[in-house]
């Protein structure tokens, strides 16, 4: 063989090795398939992290394609603000559709008729504000009215930024109204729950935190659904208190349009929140102590969810529209009994 000819075959060699190597990056790319990322509220990162699996499984045997999910976890009204502000999110899966709202008015991110694209107004889930209480609940506390007395310290995250510390202010205050008081009343008590509260966290989480780890607080008002993971994790050393009147709280969802559409993910981020009303979804959901939309499920867990009075934020505020300007925004009710109180 001549220098030439050895010369030749080594180059042609070392050129296949190079394009072997610059293929294998790209397959391996192309196996892994899409990534989802899902923009959620504080308290929601068990029942994700459980329906991600088993919408993976599906996805693999019905579409035969591999598909990552990365979660992002936060006070609600945060969480948005970030998508609105340039966070890649695929999808938003939050508890009050005013944080979803945003990402219209905000960037017209998403249309201003989201609502209508899924069943249930696009919230396949709901829960209701409750109260947790110490073992044997020591301050005797039945309802809303009674975090209001003095001497008992309540946790509650920041109505500013939280989702659920918003629904748990809502919820004091419409529990007044459907029984007869008016905005004046429903008001003061309002302002006397809020003067009993120590810190004010920025999430669910965060509260939960202040209360059963750092034993912070008579009671804590959260989401039903957070109810049971806290009881498991910090053990049996709370009971939960069921208000005679408490709030609807709808869990609405919606895909990103300008990031699905940019990323090329619309067809899989549209599947994702659509398996949210699937038998499968709705049993995760109640698992989580969700409570699911399907009366089919609902029934079956009926021990579950205890029936109480609920009512909705449309029925005694006219919207989380009117709500949010009202009560939340930048010198509304909220901010005017926080102002009063440092006097």
């Amino acid at each position: 063989m001549t220098d030439f000819r050895a010369s030749l075959i080594r180059r042609r060699l070392l050129a296949s090795l190079a394009a072997a190597a610059l293929a294998a990056p790209l397959t391996a790319a192309v196996a892994a398939g899409p990534t989802l990322l899902n923009v959620s509220y504080d308290v929601s990162r068990e029942f994700y992290k459980d329906y991600n699996a088993a919408f993976q499984r599906y996805w693999k045997q019905t579409a035969g394609e591999d598909i990552t999910i990365n979660q992002s976890h936060g006070g609600s009204s945060k969480q948005a603000r970030s998508v609105a502000d340039g966070l890649q999110a695929d999808v938003l899966t939050m508890n009050q559709a005013n944080d979803v709202d945003i990402l219209h008015l905000r960037g017209n991110l998403i249309p201003a008729d989201w609502a209508k694209r899924l069943p249930d107004n696009s919230a396949p889930t709901t829960s209701t504000s409750v109260i947790l209480v110490r073992k044997g609940n020591p301050k005797g506390i039945k309802g809303w009215e009674d975090l209001a007395r003095p001497g008992v310290s309540v946790v509650i995250p920041n109505p500013k930024v939280s989702g659920n510390g918003r629904y748990t202010y809502l919820a004091a205050w419409g529990s007044v109204i459907k029984t007869g008081g008016d905005a004046a009343k429903a008001k003061e008590l309002v302002r006397r729950i809020f003067a009993n509260v120590p810190v004010f966290d920025g999430g669910g989480r965060a509260a939960t935190t202040t209360f059963a780890q750092r034993d912070i607080g008579d009671a804590l008002a959260t989401f039903e659904s957070e109810v049971p993971l806290i009881i498991r994790e910090f053990g049996d050393k709370f009971d939960v208190v069921y208000p005679s009147w408490s709030i609807l709280a709808e869990n609405p969802v919606t895909v990103v349009d300008k990031v699905v559409d940019k990323k090329g993910t619309r067809r899989q981020a549209e599947a994702y929140l659509k398996y949210l009303w699937s038998d499968e979804g709705q049993e995760i959901a109640a698992k989580h102590h969700l409570r699911p939309r399907s009366e089919k499920v609902l029934a079956k867990y009926a021990s579950v969810f205890p029936k109480i009075n609920f009512f909705t934020v449309d029925e005694v505020f006219g919207g989380w529209t009117r709500a949010q300007k009202e009560h939340f925004d930048d010198g509304g009710v909220y901010d005017q009994i926080l102002s009063a109180a440092k006097r």
